[in-house]
């Protein structure tokens, strides 16, 4: 595997502009995908770990964005179950733009630069408008999810919808096998079409300024060129976040979030071939 600590553009790490006295990204240059290794998801993970540490105040910040959202999002699931998917709609909206900052803190890290806090809540400004293309489809995706979640649910639930102690009930009654497994295969359906369209997208447009299209193809190729690898790595993530929620109060994401945030970078960094700059 080529040596991650190796900027691939003499754009500025924060994404405000081209520096002094260097050409802009060369983003018109044939994308080149890196096979991957089955060791390379731990690896990210390793790396995450140690960007954390390198970084713990920005770290500490974006932990406990993620972890005030998957707050909310467990009080509304309790409180109005019938907002959850709106407000998870939102938080999608979010996400993205959080996960972004912590991009640019582990982009800034390996170009040699002291990451900072305000420079991260702010990389996305001049991406704007590919990042806001991917989030629509993201969103429209996740829509399409609650719809056919409700689909499935009425299906097999035709007295109407049931409430929430109802819905983990439903779950947990071996009776319902048939929901289950159909739920879960919709479910999984979706989720796999959305991990494969972010995986390396948005690290990819924060470091190459590509359009949101090019991002989500390139994100696309890197799973299928890679299943088993992009498997394993979807699963970590998986596990992780799960294991995170199980603490009290979900307090794990303080930093499972940013630690697979960092780790994220570091999964595009070795699936996409560095941008070749001229020395012209």
């Amino acid at each position: 595997m080529p040596d991650t600590s190796t900027p691939s553009s003499p754009r500025d790490p924060g994404g405000s502009g081209p520096s002094a006295g260097s050409a802009p990204p060369t983003t018109s240059q044939p994308i080149t995908l890196q096979p991957l290794r089955f060791s390379d998801p731990f690896r990210w993970l390793t790396l995450g770990l140690r960007d954390m540490r390198a970084a713990p105040g920005i770290a500490v910040f974006y932990g406990l964005c993620f972890w005030g959202m998957a707050l909310v999002l467990g009080l509304v699931f309790r409180t109005r179950p019938e907002y959850t998917m709106s407000l998870a709609s939102g938080c999608l909206l979010v996400g993205p733009f959080l996960a972004m900052g912590l991009y640019d803190t582990s982009r800034r890290r390996e170009a040699g630069l002291q990451p900072a806090l305000g420079e991260s809540l702010t990389c996305w400004d001049s991406h704007m408008g590919s990042m806001g293309m991917l989030v629509l489809v993201l969103v429209v995706l996740e829509l399409l999810w609650g719809r056919a979640s409700l689909v499935v649910f009425a299906v097999f639930f035709n007295t109407g919808m049931p409430s929430t102690t109802g819905v983990l009930q439903a779950v947990f009654n071996p009776q319902n096998w048939s929901f289950v497994a159909v739920y879960t295969l919709v479910g999984g359906a979706f989720a796999a079409l959305v991990f494969a369209t972010s995986v390396v997208s948005i690290p990819m447009i924060l470091d190459r300024d590509t359009d949101a299209l090019t991002a989500g193809i390139t994100s696309m190729r890197v799973v299928l060129e890679n299943p088993g690898v992009m498997l394993l790595w979807g699963a970590l993530i998986t596990a992780i976040v799960a294991a995170s929620l199980l603490l009290v109060w979900g307090a794990g994401l303080l930093l499972a979030g940013p630690v697979l945030g960092f780790a994220s970078w570091h999964a595009y960094r070795a699936a996409v071939s560095p941008v070749r700059v001229s020395s012209a």
